[in-house]
């Protein structure tokens, strides 16, 4: 691997920080303090992104998206960490599940998303399946030329901000030596379809302002020319989803982490404390120290994971590698800086709190790290036949 920042990595780094500090930080104490992003503010930062070409940054050139490899977008994902994650997604990077797209689906759903138009989000946790997505309830029942589907998503993510959802449904089952096991199979499902309903999710301590919602589906029927990919292969189009999704989330954790060192880091070279700077009692000194470490290891998990990912060889393993290394180091990292500022660390006019709070959900969402240890275990020990 080379360690090596090319010119262009570089000024792709510039380019995202420069643009999160101008045009979203601004705007984090308003979405902290109301929970909300105003719609005007949506589409000026949306309108924004497009302009300076950051909007969906992941997509192919060809499609008129940004055409970043996989480690110069781990990197841009670092820049936009940053800030809120409210306001970082606004500067979408559709999902690369939309790229499993064929036919009519292209221009109807992909090449909009892509262009700003159309907003996706994702459905597959359910109330009672948890990280167990073969107990799914939600159903998709074949009728015609056409797909029924009952059943309800929850913790679906920035749906109230989408205009159609990649939805995951049980469309059959089949035995196994373990007993019936679902065949999953993803529908593009737009959100003005009868028997669709979005309804208010929980109250979330992390990120303000990124609400999840509750989508419950009632005989709403979707032509079978939405199913993306093929019938009963929806892990397979999952599957291309997972790792850069766990990559995005690990990348986004070393933005956080860098701000979080800058503020300890700062309030260490200047406060004072019995004559000196803080800085010089080695309780504080050595805490930056370890928050340095622990930054630099999750780095170099990430990236190499990134890298693989560029030259077409990232495993899972390398994915869920580097999202528990980024999400237990953020952690860490959040917690110490705290520690540092003391009671000041708490307070919200510093975003230090937010941070921290944030940080929680990462080593849930899109795996929780228990998922994470299971996948490098199971690779691991099956060349050993368990």
């Amino acid at each position: 691997m080379d360690f090596e920042i090319t010119e262009t990595q570089q000024m792709v780094v510039d380019t995202v920080r420069t643009f999160v500090e101008k045009e979203l930080v601004p705007h984090e104490a308003e979405v902290e303090r109301t929970g909300e992003v105003r719609p005007e503010l949506v589409e000026q930062i949306k309108q924004r992104a497009i302009d300076a070409g950051l909007y969906s940054a992941n997509m192919p050139e060809e499609l008129g998206g940004g055409g970043l490899d996989d480690l110069t977008l781990a990197m841009a994902e670092r820049a936009f960490g940053y800030t809120c994650f409210a306001l970082q997604y606004i500067v979408a990077r559709p999902s690369n599940i939309l790229r499993a797209c064929q036919g009519d689906q292209i221009e109807k759903y992909l090449m909009p998303t892509i262009r700003g138009e159309k907003v996706e989000c994702l459905a597959m946790s359910e109330p009672d399946a948890g990280s167990d997505l073969r107990a799914m309830a939600c159903r998709a029942e074949r009728k015609g030329d056409s797909y029924v589907i009952n059943g309800t998503k929850h913790f679906i993510s920035h749906a109230d901000m989408a205009d159609y959802v990649i939805l995951f449904a049980a469309t059959g089952e089949i035995e196994t030596e373990r007993g019936p096991r679902k065949l999953i199979s993803s529908f593009l499902v737009d959100f003005d379809t009868p028997g669709v309903e979005r309804v208010p999710g929980y109250n979330c301590v992390s990120n303000r302002g990124y609400h999840n919602l509750i989508l419950n589906f009632d005989n709403a029927e979707v032509p079978a020319a939405n199913l993306l990919g093929e019938e009963h292969k929806g892990f397979d189009v999952a599957n291309e989803w997972l790792g850069s999704t766990r990559l995005q989330v690990a990348s986004t954790c070393l933005g956080r982490a860098d701000r979080a060192l800058e503020v300890a880091l700062d309030w260490a070279a200047t406060r004072e404390q019995f004559g000196q700077k803080i800085g010089k009692f080695q309780g504080v000194s050595f805490k930056l120290a370890d928050m340095k470490l622990r930054l630099a290891e999750a780095e170099l998990m990430t990236y190499k994971a990134a890298w693989k990912s560029a030259q077409g060889e990232m495993t899972d393993t390398d994915a869920a590698m580097a999202k528990i290394s980024a999400t237990e180091m953020l952690q860490f990292v959040s917690d110490e800086a705290i520690q540092i500022l003391g009671g000041m660390g708490l307070m919200d006019e510093l975003p230090l709190e937010r941070i921290w709070r944030d940080a929680r959900v990462d080593r849930i969402w899109d795996g929780t790290s228990e998922i994470q240890r299971h996948i490098v275990s199971r690779d691991m020990l099956r060349p050993l036949g368990v």
